[in-house]
């Protein structure tokens, strides 16, 4: 009797993708807190609300890496944007003054095995880990004919937890406050439909082809990961610095997010000449000739992070971070005004 048709056959093979979670449950314990009751494997994680909250609040996340996964391909590398995923939920969360506690992750492609699934799921669990959070479950999907061999998909899921009273929303933001910046690590996850376009890249070279040194040498500053600000802005939390107001700069640039956190009446002024504007950006913009209000509500421009602090609490604040391997500056001040962001010389 012949035998009839597989779902191995189809182009999902259950066995690959069993042997797969096997791999993510060993790494997944490696990030777990104390308060986790379980993890990968059941339909649903379960965890206990830390110690030490009288009031506490969830908060969640959700996001991707975007097209920064096309500059992993044509790398060959896949080991950061698992971090770039934690990041970009971690960063979102820590905005509300809330501890990131745990995450899920999302992985889909045509066919696990033309992917490299370990090192991808390895950079979430080392996310995770900077980042003090718990990686509990997700989902892995194989989905033939929607992926060609090679291509996937990431996206997270992300769980904070803060003291009702504590929460940060930028209601006590005022005129005079000071706004410092957290240094980037590069463009982080956003903006890189522009990025490619501007340096050609995925004309110069195609996945699986080789590649001149330089263009290795350039993918590779591209695939910096996102920094993850979590531990050193707790740090501040507890300190008890003035922290009034935060923002994750993300797509849009510091024009579209820091505006998120502002109350009606106020406006952010950041002095351009404070901006680092990093030499990577630098050559976006000359190779595509982009204008510069164009750059600034693209990219980060140097600075992934913002905070709102008083102005005797601002000097002290960029030391404490920079004690902590973030470097910190003075980019603006508060004024009152329109809700957004004003560029000054």
């Amino acid at each position: 009797m012949a035998r009839g048709l597989t779902y191995r056959q189809a182009g999902v093979d259950i066995d690959a993708a069993d042997r797969f979670v096997g791999r993510i449950k060993r790494l997944a314990k490696t990030t777990h807190r104390s308060e986790v009751l379980s993890g990968v494997g059941l339909f649903a994680a379960a965890a206990k609300i830390p110690k030490g909250y009288k009031n506490p609040i969830l908060l969640t996340s959700a996001d991707g890496v975007g097209t920064k996964l096309l500059v992993a391909q044509l790398a060959g590398r896949h080991d950061t944007v698992g971090i770039d995923l934690v990041a970009m939920n971690a960063n979102d969360l820590l905005t509300c003054g809330a501890e990131p506690f745990l995450f899920l992750d999302y992985l889909s492609a045509g066919k696990l095995a033309s992917i490299d699934a370990d090192a991808i799921v390895s950079g979430i669990a080392e996310g995770c880990k900077r980042a003090g959070m718990s990686l509990v479950g997700g989902e892995t999907a194989e989905m033939p004919g929607l992926y060609p061999d090679g291509d996937y998909d990431l996206a997270g899921f992300a769980v904070g937890i803060s003291e009702h009273k504590r929460l940060i929303d930028g209601s006590r933001v005022r005129a005079g406050d000071v706004i410092v910046g957290l240094e980037s690590t590069g463009l982080h996850s956003n903006g890189f439909s522009l990025a490619r376009r501007a340096l050609g890249i995925g004309k110069a070279g195609s996945r699986g082809g080789r590649l001149t040194t330089a263009q290795r040498e350039r993918l590779e500053i591209l695939m910096e990961p996102t920094r993850i600000y979590v531990k050193p802005v707790l740090a501040a939390l507890k300190e008890k610095l003035t922290i009034k107001a935060m923002a994750h700069i993300t797509g849009g640039g510091i024009s579209g997010n820091l505006p998120r956190v502002l109350p009606k009446g106020a406006v952010a002024v950041i002095d351009r000449s404070a901006m680092p504007l990093p030499e990577l950006f630098r050559e976006i913009r000359d190779a595509g000739k982009i204008s510069e209000t164009e750059m600034e509500r693209t990219f980060n421009c140097g600075i992934g992070y913002t905070i709102v602090t008083t102005p005797r609490d601002a000097d002290r604040l960029c030391r404490f971070m920079g004690l902590r391997r973030t470097p910190t500056r003075i980019i603006g001040t508060i004024a009152n005004g329109r809700r957004g962001v004003r560029y000054a010389r």
